[in-house]
């Protein structure tokens, strides 16, 4: 997993091609014209889905996991928490290849993801993501599915 802010994106470009990539079309398109939904960006190895959503308790949040893809996620409006997890450390649910979605169960960290910050979860990272700091409040994010 890797956070930061958004200035800081060329530090990582190397990481691979197609997670510079995704960096680069954060850095480089106004998100703020962006409806929410589904845009490619390379065919079936980047694409982004925005998101405008209510942030929710721990409770109802949902750990996940991805083998196919590289999730990046920017938060453009408000603040949530991200659950964090290796998933070694989690009970495995059922894997849905079509969502490439593999449910986890257990505990992990939350840490703070603010306005102007990316985060990196690569396929062993599980993640809870939309959980709210103290209360519900809005967000925009847009996610990017990176193939790994």
């Amino acid at each position: 997993m890797i956070i930061d802010q958004l200035k800081n994106a060329s530090s990582y470009f190397d990481i691979s091609k197609n997670i510079g990539a995704a960096l680069c079309y954060l850095r480089d398109t106004d998100l703020s014209k962006i409806e929410p939904g589904r845009y490619e960006i390379d065919g079936s190895n980047i694409y982004a889905m925005m998101q405008k959503y209510e942030t929710k308790s721990k409770e109802s949040g949902i750990w996940e996991a991805h083998r196919h893809y590289i999730d990046v996620q920017y938060i453009i409006k408000g603040t949530e928490l991200i659950g964090y997890a290796n998933i070694e450390y989690l009970k495995d649910g059922e894997y849905d290849d079509v969502k490439d979605m593999l449910p986890l169960y257990g505990d992990g960290v939350y840490f703070e993801v603010n306005a102007g910050t990316f985060v990196i979860l690569m396929p062993q990272d599980a993640h809870m993501p939309g959980i709210a700091v103290s209360t519900t409040q809005s967000v925009e994010k847009i996610v990017l599915k990176v193939r790994v």
